[in-house]
C-alpha cells in the first residue's frame, strides 16, 4: 500500500471501460489514472466484465491473455470562448486494440482522425494539423505499453500520463503531459529494485526533449539491520527533474530537486500510517528553496482503496512544491496569475500553505480489479497569502455499470488576478448488451500560442462506439 507499490494498477490499467476527455482521443492508461487534453482523458479498464453477481472464483487467472478492439465515430466540435477563435467543426474516428497478457505485458494502441468538416479557413487540411505536425504528436499512437511488473525488479511503462507523481511527490504530483490540447506526447516511467533501493525514473516526452527526472529511495532498515518483514518503513529519499523546454513548444528550462524522510509508523492487515519530512530547492539559485512536513493514510480493503495526505509546506525566494503539477503544460508558457510570464520566471510570494490530497476507489461488489464503482482523485492547496489552488475529477458507474458519469476540474490562482479555470464532463451509455454505447462529452480549453499566450476555446462532442468489453 505504499508508495512503491502504487504502481501496481497502474501497470495492469489497459482496458477502457470508462473514458472521459475533452478530446476522446487521448486514451491513455496513466498512472492511477486518467487522462484529460482539456485536463485530460479518465480511463480504466478490466479484461472481462463480469456480472455483479459473479463469484470471486469465476475471475480469469491473471496470466491468461485478454484482448478488447473499439470503434468510436463522433463529432467533434470546437468553439471560441469569450469572442477570442473561430468555429471549427470534424468527424472523429478513433480505433483502439488492446492486448493485455497478465501483470508482466499488456499493449493498447490506436489512432484518432479528425475529418473537417466546417472552418479553419481556405487552405486548412481535410485532417486536423495541429494533431499530427510535430514528431511527439506520433506518440499517441501508443497509448500504453507495459513490460514487467512493479512485484519484480524491473518494471516499464510508456504511454500517455495523467495524474502521475515522482515517489514523494514534492516535486512532480498530479502531473499530466497532455494538457495542452495540441501536443500529444507518449511519456514512460521506469520502476526499479536493487536490494534497499528503490528507483522511479520518468520522462514526460520519449520522442522529444522535454521532463524527466527521478526519484531514489533507500530502505534504512534494510541497509542497517537486512532483511525485515515490513518493507521501506524508514526511507531516505532523494528527487531532482529537469525540464529542457524544447518540445511541445519553446519554454525556459527549470531544475528543482528535494530530499524526503519517510517513517511508517503503523502498519495493519487493512491500514498503514506514516509521516514524513523534506526540504528543497532549485539547483544554482541562491535563496530558493522550500520545506515540507505532512502525514498520509493508506487504507485498503476488499472494497475501498483509500490514499489521504495532509501536508504543511513552507515557501521562500520563488521555490513551491508541486511545481510539475496538473496544469505545468500550460504554466511553462503562462503562469495563472497577473504576471504573464512563464512559470520558470515567475515571481511566487514567500509564505506558508496547508495541501490535502485524497485519492477513494470504491466498489460494492469488489471484482478485485480495476471497476470501480466510485472513483474520486482531489487535491488541493490553500496559500497564506490569499490563493487557492485545486484539481479533481470523479467518476461514477450506475445501473450495472451501464451508465457512465464524470467530471473533472481545475481551478488554479483562485483568489487572486489572473486565476485559470478549466472543466470537462462526459456521459456513456452502453446498450444493446453493453457492446454499443453511446456518448458525448464537453468542457474548456486552453491552447498556447507562439507568443506565449493562451488562448482560450471550449469543446463539444457526441457519438456512438462498440467493442467487445462485454
Amino acid at each position: 500500500m505504499r508508495v512503491k507499490r502504487s504502481r501496481a494498477a497502474v501497470l495492469l490499467l489497459l482496458l477502457p471501460c470508462v473514458a472521459w476527455t475533452q478530446e476522446s482521443d487521448e486514451r491513455s492508461i496513466p498512472p492511477e489514472q486518467e487522462e484529460s487534453p482539456a485536463i485530460e482523458s479518465l480511463e480504466e479498464a478490466n479484461p472481462t466484465v463480469e456480472q455483479e453477481t459473479a463469484e470471486p472464483a469465476m475471475r480469469p487467472s491473471p496470466r491468461q491473455w485478454h484482448y478488447l478492439t473499439r470503434l468510436e465515430a463522433t463529432t467533434w466540435a470546437l468553439l471560441p470562448r469569450m469572442g477570442v477563435g473561430h468555429d471549427e467543426g470534424f468527424a472523429q474516428v478513433e480505433t483502439t486494440f488492446i492486448i493485455d497478457g497478465g501483470a508482466e505485458f499488456g499493449v493498447n494502441v490506436g489512432a484518432p482522425v479528425r475529418l473537417r468538416l466546417w472552418g479553419g479557413g481556405e487552405r486548412a487540411s481535410v485532417v486536423r494539423t495541429e494533431d499530427w505536425d510535430t514528431l511527439s504528436d506520433w506518440g499517441q499512437l501508443v497509448r500504453g505499453l507495459k513490460l514487467g511488473s512493479d512485484t519484480g525488479p524491473l518494471a516499464v511503462w510508456f504511454g500517455g500520463l495523467e495524474n502521475y507523481s515522482l515517489l514523494s511527490g514534492h516535486l512532480v504530483r498530479r502531473y499530466s503531459n497532455r494538457t495542452n490540447p495540441d501536443y500529444h506526447p507518449a511519456g514512460g516511467f521506469l520502476l526499479g529494485t536493487m536490494g534497499p533501493l528503490y528507483t522511479d525514473a520518468f520522462v514526460s516526452d520519449v520522442l522529444g526533449a522535454r521532463l524527466m527526472g527521478a526519484e531514489f529511495s533507500l530502505d534504512l532498515e534494510q541497509v542497517f539491520f537486512g532483511q525485515s518483514r515490513e518493507l521501506a518503513c524508514y526511507t531516505l529519499a532523494l528527487s531532482a527533474v529537469h525540464d529542457w523546454g524544447h518540445a511541445g513548444g519553446r519554454a525556459p528550462s527549470l531544475t528543482l530537486a528535494h530530499l524526503d524522510a519517510m517513517v511508517v509508523f503503523l502498519v495493519r492487515p487493512t491500514y498503514e500510517a506514516s509521516v514524513s519530512a523534506g526540504w528543497g530547492g532549485r539547483p544554482g539559485e541562491g535563496g530558493a528553496w522550500g520545506a515540507v512536513v505532512g502525514a498520509g493514510l493508506d487504507v485498503l480493503t476488499s472494497t475501498l482503496d483509500m490514499k489521504l495526505r495532509l501536508e504543511g509546506r513552507r515557501q521562500h525566494g520563488g521555490f513551491r512544491q508541486g511545481v510539475f503539477g496538473p496544469d505545468y503544460e500550460l504554466a511553462r508558457f503562462r503562469a495563472a496569475g497577473a504576471d504573464g510570464m512563464p512559470l520558470a520566471d515567475a515571481p511566487f510570494p514567500d509564505g506558508y500553505s496547508l495541501y490535502a490530497e485524497a485519492e477513494v476507489g470504491w466498489d460494492a461488489v469488489s471484482y478485485g480489479g480495476l471497476q470501480k464503482h466510485l472513483k474520486l482523485s482531489l487535491g488541493a492547496e490553500v496559500f497564506t497569502w490569499g490563493r487557492f489552488d485545486v484539481d479533481g475529477r470523479v467518476a461514477v458507474q450506475l445501473f450495472r455499470r451501464n451508465l457512465e458519469l464524470s467530471v473533472k476540474g481545475l481551478g488554479v490562482g483562485m483568489g487572486q488576478p489572473g486565476a485559470r479555470y478549466l472543466g470537462a464532463a462526459e456521459v456513456r451509455w452502453r446498450f444493446l448488451g453493453g457492446k454499443l454505447y453511446a456518448m458525448g462529452t464537453a468542457g474548456t480549453l486552453l491552447f498556447p500560442e507562439a507568443e506565449g499566450t493562451l488562448r482560450p476555446g471550449a469543446f463539444a462532442s457526441v457519438g456512438l462506439g462498440v467493442d467487445n468489453a462485454r
